[in-house]
């Protein structure tokens, strides 16, 4: 780790593990790891229709699968999965345009996660329709279309009745190929238990093509999945699978209970949620993701006897002592324009507690 890393790190922990946590100090870590002396201005006009770039979505969602991976591997929770259907008895939409297909998706979630368990994961099962031959585009001389793009995006609905989408999963399918998809929502499902209101949860999923192009486009029309209407007579209807784990059987030894809250336990890993959304300098230029899972490290440690101690040495207490990168699609100013970039901030979340001896 080179100075400027340990140097964030440091702050970031700083920030993370003050009780009282400062939008300040989360707003000069985010600026300092993308290089900005203040939040970027934008005009209004640049922040209505957004389009995330392909190129960008991609790199996200490359960043956001790789770090998943390193954090399920930490410890392998395979033998402690248990799954639970989704809700699929309600209506969704399905809405067509130009160059895009959007199926809406209503999971109602009430009573579906158990007491006292963790989501480790959710898998969004969508069944593809077998290929109607007759709704593909008379073929022309252009590039072969294997694949359309399916992305899915985790509604919130706002206050003043709009909604706002954050992307959660994206990848190409192949269009003659039918049967069962599976995409990862976990963080879509991490977002609604945030949500402090209890409605269902709202997914979208788009299908556009795998290529800038209207063949491309054309294409993907042709791709198809079973809706929750009860008129689709078709096999398989979409469902919602969480996986969870019970933490009165599993607790995890590195996170903290309730009573932690209280200030009784040993130093453990505390969840502590940021909302981008919520954070009124971050809300209209961090597009994604809607918040995050930051924990931070909270508890006593014990001390050993004055006898056992160096004279040097300070007193024993609860910090980080290892942490991840969040992946992040952010607008930046250049010049006159407003683009859309990926990055992945390092040491923005906490992954393991420990004791350590100031100085």
């Amino acid at each position: 780790m080179d100075l400027r890393s340990a140097w964030m790190l440091c702050v970031l922990c700083l920030v993370l593990t003050v009780q009282a946590f400062t939008q300040e100090g989360l707003k000069e870590v985010v600026l300092k790891q993308l290089g900005l002396s203040e939040v970027p201005k934008l005009p209004k006009r640049d922040l209505v229709d957004l389009v995330i770039p392909d190129h960008v979505k991609n790199k996200y969602m490359s960043m956001l699968k790789r770090q998943r991976v390193k954090r399920r591997a930490l410890p392998s929770l395979a033998g402690m999965l248990r799954g639970i259907p989704g809700h699929t008895g309600m209506t969704g939409e399905v809405l067509y345009s130009d160059t895009t297909t959007c199926q809406k998706l209503i999971f109602d979630m009430e009573g579906r996660i158990p007491k006292n368990s963790e989501v480790t994961m959710a898998e969004l099962k969508l069944f593809k329709k077998p290929l109607d031959r007759a709704n593909l585009p008379a073929k022309q001389f252009h590039r072969p279309v294997s694949n359309a793009r399916v992305s899915v995006y985790w509604v919130q609905r706002q206050h003043d009745g709009t909604n706002r989408t954050s992307l959660i999963d994206s990848r190409l399918v192949p269009i003659r190929e039918s049967g069962w998809k599976s995409f990862d929502v976990t963080q879509a499902v991490h977002y609604w238990l945030q949500n402090k209101r209890r409605e269902p949860m709202f997914l979208e999923v788009w299908i556009e093509g795998e290529r800038v192009g209207s063949y491309a486009s054309e294409m993907a029309k042709a791709v198809s999945f079973t809706s929750q209407d009860p008129r689709d007579k078709a096999l398989g209807k979409p469902e919602l699978v969480l996986y969870t784990l019970n933490l009165d059987d599993y607790g995890s030894p590195g996170d903290c209970r309730e009573e932690a809250a209280m200030g009784k336990s040993t130093c453990c890993r505390q969840k502590h949620y940021i909302s981008f959304r919520e954070l009124p300098w971050a809300q209209h230029w961090i597009l994604e993701p809607a918040g995050f899972q930051a924990y931070r490290c909270s508890g006593s440690c014990l001390q050993p006897p004055r006898a056992l101690r160096r004279p040097s040495s300070g007193q024993r207490s609860c910090a980080v002592a290892g942490s991840s990168a969040l992946p992040i699609i952010y607008l930046v100013k250049r010049g006159n324009r407003t683009e859309i970039e990926a990055a992945e901030f390092p040491n923005m979340i906490v992954e393991r507690c420990s004791c350590v001896t100031d100085g």
